[in-house]
């Protein structure tokens, strides 16, 4: 499975931007899905998860009530939703692929897939 992240950019504190991470290879139905994100000096940041079937997610504190996560595997594509955005959010977000959703909650390492991250900036 390859995943490329896009959709970053720049966005004012209060608004919103929307990730995209397209997938290709086999199997892209048979992951759990999340996104991750990094600020340089600082450890990668679990921000959501998303079963292979999309009927189960998860948020990290910092991100529950403005994020949503969610999945086409028609289209082999997962999606971030980032509504009232703060200056905090930003960093470098990362989609990922795993087997298991519960280890992508759990877990920054040992995931199975990466994709390249994509820069996420919030103006206060």
């Amino acid at each position: 499975v390859q995943l490329q992240a896009s959709g970053g950019g720049l966005a004012q504190a209060g608004g919103s931007l929307r990730l995209s991470c397209a997938a290709s290879g086999r199997n892209f139905d048979r992951h759990a899905m999340g996104w991750f994100r990094q600020v340089p000096g600082k450890e990668r940041e679990f921000v959501a998860a998303i079963s292979w079937a999309g009927g189960t997610t998860y948020y990290g504190d910092s991100v529950k009530g403005r994020f949503t996560i969610s999945r086409d595997n028609a289209k082999n594509a997962v999606y971030l939703q980032m509504d009232s955005l703060k200056p905090e959010d930003t960093a470098v977000y990362y989609c990922a692929a795993h087997k298991t959703i519960q280890h992508i909650v759990r877990f920054s390492v040992g995931i199975d897939y990466w994709g390249k991250g994509t820069q996420v900036t919030v103006s206060s």
